[in-house]
């Protein structure tokens, strides 16, 4: 099994530094893999009394069987992973809170290679590490997948966010939650957690829950963020290359525009 290697952050200390109301439902943190998880994961940490987050397993459909007990409504819980979406994962997560989390394919791209790459993931990438592919050949490979090592593009983007889409989950963007995360002074921001937490049911929105933003959102709090990847010799293009946008609207023609991604 792949092992994700990282530092223990200290958020749940700083949870005590708030006052915590106990959760009146299961909330579940859905999200693409590698939509940026931890940013969610972390914020809403800081919304929830610790006792109550669930810190057995990150949740996926492999382990879900050994894990229904986490979306228990007589035993509220925060729970959070990858779940895709199936007959039992929709029975699991039916009366749970349920926001969804993704990320502009065109960027998600970029930040899966530039992951894999790094030691901080250890599993079966070890052979195209310390530059045995160029990067353009690993962000092809993110696209089409890499035969019997990842799927592709579509497959996950298919499987762990459209498929959700018409149900009670509540989607989130990644590139939305991280502009008013890094800006919570602005009204917008405020109307943008307002509705984030009520669609957790972690409503109403605190006093001080800038503040809350503000600590989750560290990003020296978070494990995967880039500047906190071990190991990285490659250097990744700020924004995709033209090629590989092209060849993403290939891959997964309409992906972009169902999700909310608009071509400028």
């Amino acid at each position: 099994m792949p092992r994700i290697q990282m530092h223990a952050d200290s958020l749940d200390e700083r949870n005590a530094d708030f006052a915590q109301h106990p959760l009146k439902q299961p909330v579940f943190l859905n999200s693409v893999p590698k939509s940026g998880t931890h940013l969610l994961r972390n914020i809403m940490r800081m919304f929830a009394p610790v006792d109550q987050h669930y810190t057995t397993a990150f949740i996926q459909h492999a382990i879900l069987a050994q894990h229904r007990h986490a979306f228990e409504a007589k035993a509220p819980k925060l729970s959070w992973g990858h779940l895709l979406f199936s007959d039992q994962s929709a029975i699991a997560l039916k009366g749970v809170r349920h926001l969804l989390l993704v990320r502009d394919p065109y960027d998600w791209v970029i930040a899966r290679a530039r992951f894999f790459l790094s030691d901080t993931f250890q599993g079966n990438m070890e052979h195209l590490k310390n530059g045995a592919v160029s990067v353009e050949d690993m962000l092809n490979m993110m696209i089409f997948g890499i035969p019997g090592k990842a799927p592709t593009m579509l497959e996950i983007f298919t499987h762990n966010a459209a498929s959700w889409l018409g149900t009670s989950a509540h989607l989130v963007r990644y590139e939305e939650l991280a502009r008013h995360a890094a800006a919570p002074d602005t009204l917008d921001a405020h109307a943008y957690f307002d509705k984030l937490i009520d669609a957790a049911g972690l409503g109403p929105l605190p006093q001080d829950w800038q503040e809350r933003v503000r600590i989750g959102a560290d990003r020296g709090q978070s494990g995967t963020a880039r500047e906190n990847l071990v190991g990285l010799d490659q250097v990744f293009p700020a924004s995709l290359p033209d090629t590989q946008k092209r060849l993403v609207d290939f891959a997964a023609p309409g992906l972009r525009a169902l999700l909310g991604y608009h071509t400028a």
